[in-house]
């Protein structure tokens, strides 16, 4: 399997198991994400009370390769502002889209709203 770039969301769904978090879970094994989505996938769990050694734990456990955001990644995700502003699109959302345009690969996320975007790579909608 080609690797994916993961959302935030979507590893979400997979870590508390919800409605199609199988597909997350087949993507583990080759996927990248980037430092912003790991960053807010980190508060969330923080957020829910998971003590720091789990968190450790649970990442090891994914080992994910985290891609940094650079410059050139700053740019090419504020690039993204104007196009979906009307979807209420965060940084972080922008961010993962940015790292799929850049990488070419397929982007999964459990954000329904992306469905409607077309930026020349593949959507992936893991919650149906």
């Amino acid at each position: 399997m080609s690797k994916s770039v993961l959302d935030a969301s979507a590893l979400l769904a997979f870590l508390n198991k919800e409605t199609r978090h199988e597909r997350v879970g087949e993507a583990i094994a080759n996927y990248v994400m980037s430092a912003v989505n790991m960053s807010e996938t980190i508060a969330k769990l923080i957020e829910v009370g998971m003590p720091q050694k789990e968190i450790e734990l649970v990442l090891a456990y994914l080992s994910c390769e985290v891609k940094s955001f650079e410059l050139e990644d700053a740019i090419a995700t504020a690039k993204l502002r104007q196009l979906t502003r009307s979807l209420g699109l965060s940084l972080g959302d922008r961010a993962c889209l940015a790292l799929g345009v850049k990488l070419g690969l397929t982007v999964l996320t459990a954000d329904r709203a992306w469905s409607s975007l077309t930026l020349g790579i593949p959507i992936e909608i893991v919650r149906s």
